[in-house]
């Protein structure tokens, strides 16, 4: 049974952690598509075109699971707990399972691919050790959260690594505190903020 569970709606992600100490962070397409509802699980075709579903609400259905309402109207899955550890558990393998199933179908997810220009501002040590208090950014296809943003900076310029090492910053995302699932869009300012006035052994920057 869960003891923790948390909608990250911007980034569409439901996290779940367990008691066991294991903890999923599940897309909301990935829910979406694997749905437990009968309308779903008698379809003899994949359910397709919820790349950007979202998860409007969440209603405990008393100590079995929940049910999880999606901003598509699909409002009719209840997933028990067991239901949700086993999702968590397999999901590399459902997803991959999944995705062959979709393009065997003939259907090509449709991912954003318009161009995403973040405003980055840098703090402190932070900001002295760039020497860069602010730019603006072009994101790669593959920077999607800040978990990825802190990647690709850290391999920007060669020993940047400790200076983006998440557990050593503060992070917001339009002046609300971020994560690394926090996905990024069009037009967002992150803010980078280091935890410590000590800065962390690196070599210069050039």
């Amino acid at each position: 049974m869960p003891n923790a569970i948390e909608l990250h709606q911007k980034s569409r992600i439901l996290s779940i952690k367990f008691n066991d100490g294991n903890r999923f962070d599940l897309p909301c397409e990935y829910l979406r598509v694997f749905s437990k509802a009968a309308e779903v699980r008698t379809m003899t075709e994949p359910v397709v075109g919820k790349e950007t579903v979202n998860i409007t609400a969440i209603e405990p259905q008393g100590q079995y699971g929940i049910r999880i309402i999606f901003d598509d109207g699909h409002d009719t899955s209840i997933y028990s707990w067991d239901t949700l550890y086993q999702l968590g558990t397999n999901y590399q393998q459902n997803w991959q399972a999944y995705l062959k199933k979709i393009q065997d179908y003939g259907y090509t997810r449709q991912l954003p691919t318009a161009t995403r220009r973040i405003k980055i501002l840098y703090f402190a040590h932070l900001a002295q050790k760039l020497r860069l208090e602010t730019e603006t950014l072009e994101l790669p296809p593959t920077v999607t959260d800040i978990s990825t943003l802190l990647h690709l900076l850290s391999l920007r310029k060669p020993g940047a690594a400790p200076l983006f090492a998440s557990n050593q910053l503060r992070i917001t995302v339009n002046r609300q505190f971020a994560e690394g699932l926090t996905r990024l869009d069009d037009g967002d300012e992150v803010a980078l903020v280091p935890n410590s006035p000590i800065l962390p052994p690196t070599p210069d920057l050039i």
